[in-house]
Protein backbone atom coordinates (compact mmCIF):
# COMPACT_ATOMS: atom_id res chain seq x y z
CA UNK A 1 0.00 0.00 0.00
CA UNK A 2 1.17 3.62 -1.11
CA UNK A 3 0.77 6.04 1.61
CA UNK A 4 1.09 9.41 1.30
CA UNK A 5 1.00 12.16 4.12
CA UNK A 6 -0.34 15.64 2.97
CA UNK A 7 0.64 18.57 5.52
CA UNK A 8 3.03 21.28 6.38
CA UNK A 9 5.85 20.43 8.39
CA UNK A 10 5.73 22.55 11.42
CA UNK A 11 2.56 21.87 12.16
CA UNK A 12 2.28 19.70 15.98
CA UNK A 13 -0.29 17.92 14.60
CA UNK A 14 1.61 16.89 11.52
CA UNK A 15 4.58 15.93 13.59
CA UNK A 16 2.13 13.68 15.58
CA UNK A 17 1.09 11.62 12.64
CA UNK A 18 4.64 11.56 11.27
CA UNK A 19 5.57 10.24 14.74
CA UNK A 20 2.94 7.59 14.88
CA UNK A 21 4.03 6.27 11.89
CA UNK A 22 7.63 6.02 12.25
CA UNK A 23 7.20 4.54 15.33
CA UNK A 24 4.65 2.00 13.80
CA UNK A 25 6.89 0.72 10.74
CA UNK A 26 4.81 2.75 8.14
CA UNK A 27 6.74 3.58 5.16
CA UNK A 28 4.52 6.94 3.54
CA UNK A 29 5.37 10.19 1.31
CA UNK A 30 5.31 13.71 2.53
CA UNK A 31 3.57 16.31 0.34
CA UNK A 32 4.00 19.80 1.67
CA UNK A 33 1.18 21.30 0.03
CA UNK A 34 2.36 24.91 1.66
CA UNK A 35 5.55 24.46 -0.58
CA UNK A 36 4.22 21.93 -2.99
CA UNK A 37 0.83 23.09 -3.39
CA UNK A 38 -2.66 21.28 -3.95
CA UNK A 39 -3.77 20.04 -7.16
CA UNK A 40 -7.36 20.78 -7.79
CA UNK A 41 -8.56 17.91 -8.48
CA UNK A 42 -7.16 16.30 -5.31
CA UNK A 43 -8.62 18.80 -3.03
CA UNK A 44 -11.93 18.41 -4.87
CA UNK A 45 -11.91 14.54 -4.28
CA UNK A 46 -11.30 15.61 -0.65
CA UNK A 47 -13.92 17.63 -0.19
CA UNK A 48 -16.23 15.09 -2.07
CA UNK A 49 -15.26 12.24 0.28
CA UNK A 50 -15.43 14.18 3.37
CA UNK A 51 -17.36 17.71 2.68
CA UNK A 52 -15.90 21.10 2.60
CA UNK A 53 -16.51 21.21 6.20
CA UNK A 54 -14.53 19.06 7.50
CA UNK A 55 -11.49 19.87 4.95
CA UNK A 56 -11.64 23.74 5.68
CA UNK A 57 -9.59 24.48 8.78
CA UNK A 58 -11.73 27.25 9.98
CA UNK A 59 -9.57 26.73 13.35
CA UNK A 60 -6.60 27.85 11.85
CA UNK A 61 -4.69 31.42 11.92
CA UNK A 62 -4.99 32.00 8.37
CA UNK A 63 -8.93 31.40 8.10
CA UNK A 64 -9.35 33.44 11.10
CA UNK A 65 -7.22 36.64 9.74
CA UNK A 66 -9.53 36.69 6.60
CA UNK A 67 -11.60 39.61 6.03
CA UNK A 68 -15.51 38.61 7.53
CA UNK A 69 -16.41 38.90 4.11
CA UNK A 70 -14.49 36.11 3.38
CA UNK A 71 -15.35 34.01 5.51
CA UNK A 72 -18.92 33.87 5.68
CA UNK A 73 -21.75 32.67 3.19
CA UNK A 74 -19.21 29.56 2.63
CA UNK A 75 -19.77 27.02 0.44
CA UNK A 76 -17.85 23.98 -1.43
CA UNK A 77 -16.58 26.28 -4.63
CA UNK A 78 -15.82 29.59 -2.24
CA UNK A 79 -14.28 26.81 0.22
CA UNK A 80 -11.98 25.16 -2.66
CA UNK A 81 -11.23 28.19 -3.92
CA UNK A 82 -9.95 29.42 -0.41
CA UNK A 83 -8.19 26.30 -0.06
CA UNK A 84 -6.61 26.75 -3.24
CA UNK A 85 -5.39 29.76 -2.51
CA UNK A 86 -4.05 29.52 1.00
CA UNK A 87 -2.98 25.74 1.41
CA UNK A 88 -2.65 26.40 5.13
CA UNK A 89 -6.38 26.73 5.36
CA UNK A 90 -6.49 22.82 4.42
CA UNK A 91 -6.96 20.39 7.61
CA UNK A 92 -4.03 18.47 8.53
CA UNK A 93 -2.73 16.29 8.06
CA UNK A 94 -4.75 14.06 4.86
CA UNK A 95 -3.54 10.71 5.00
CA UNK A 96 -4.18 9.26 1.73
CA UNK A 97 -4.18 5.41 2.04
CA UNK A 98 -4.96 5.10 -2.05
CA UNK A 99 -8.53 3.92 -1.02
CA UNK A 100 -9.93 6.53 1.22
CA UNK A 101 -8.54 9.24 3.18
CA UNK A 102 -8.11 10.50 6.84
CA UNK A 103 -8.56 13.96 7.78
CA UNK A 104 -6.63 15.02 11.00
CA UNK A 105 -4.66 12.95 13.39
CA UNK A 106 -5.92 10.32 15.82
CA UNK A 107 -3.70 7.51 17.11
CA UNK A 108 -6.59 5.22 17.12
CA UNK A 109 -8.07 5.73 14.03
CA UNK A 110 -4.63 5.36 11.81
CA UNK A 111 -4.09 1.82 14.28
CA UNK A 112 -7.68 0.36 12.66
CA UNK A 113 -6.69 1.93 9.01
CA UNK A 114 -3.42 0.51 9.15
CA UNK A 115 -3.72 -2.48 10.57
Amino acid sequence: MTVTMYGIPNCDTVKKARDWLAANGVDYAFHDYKKQGVDRAVLARWVDEHGWEIILNRAGTTFRKLPEAERIDLDRDKAVALMLAQPSMIKRPVLDLGDRRLVGFKPEIYAAALA
